[in-house]
């Protein structure tokens, strides 16, 4: 069975290879357009658009067992959609919004497959992490936008980075909020003969 991971994300790569040993990575390149706006929704369409890509950009090439395995995180807070931010005005005004509060982190995860007889089949989950940041001082904030972490990461940060130091609690998957729920994964590609 050919495993691909439709994500250029390093961190998902590490994710996934505790569940799928050896994979390929080929990330999809096309335009998100989601018609969804509430994040559960949204995430669940994008891991989808991009799932759906690669697996028919490879199987028009060729045969055999193939599994695409596509993803997309989003911070939520107030169930509006915190992005990647544009600049670092934008990171300094998530991070000052999340900043004491609470928010959700949402990550859609769609696996296209080939059946037995050859034919397409898919299925799509999203899972949600309660992420709880300490308050911090304008000071904080900046010093952390600073760093350039906050970049190209939904929500402006990096939980596994140096904005853990903020992170005051977590319910949920931990994994989730990295990008890849694996042990939701796992259980799901194990049901459907995947693994």
């Amino acid at each position: 069975m050919r495993y691909v991971l439709a994500s250029g994300s390093p961190r998902r790569r590490e994710l996934l290879s505790k569940v799928i040993p050896e994979y390929e990575v080929i990330p999809a390149e096309g335009e998100e357009n989601a018609v969804n706006t509430e994040p559960d929704k949204l995430v669940e369409e994008l891991s989808f658009q991009k799932a759906s890509e690669i697996f028919h950009k490879i199987l028009t090439n060729e045969a055999g067992r193939l599994v695409v395995i596509g993803a997309d995180t989003v911070v939520s807070y107030n169930r509006k959609v915190l992005g990647k931010p544009k600049d670092r005005d934008d990171a300094t005004k998530m991070i000052s919004s999340i900043a004491g509060n609470t928010h959700a982190v949402y990550t859609g995860v769609t696996v296209f497959y080939t059946g037995d007889n050859g034919e397409e089949k898919s299925f799509t989950f999203h899972e949600e992490t309660l992420v709880d940041v300490a308050p911090m001082t304008d000071e904080e904030i900046k010093a952390y936008v600073a760093t350039g972490e906050p970049d190209d990461k939904a929500g402006g940060y990096g939980i596994q980075g140096q904005f853990a130091i903020f992170i005051s609690g977590i319910r949920g998957d931990y994994y989730n909020v990295v990008g890849l729920p694996i042990a939701r994964l796992y259980r799901e590609m194990q049901e459907h003969g995947l693994l």
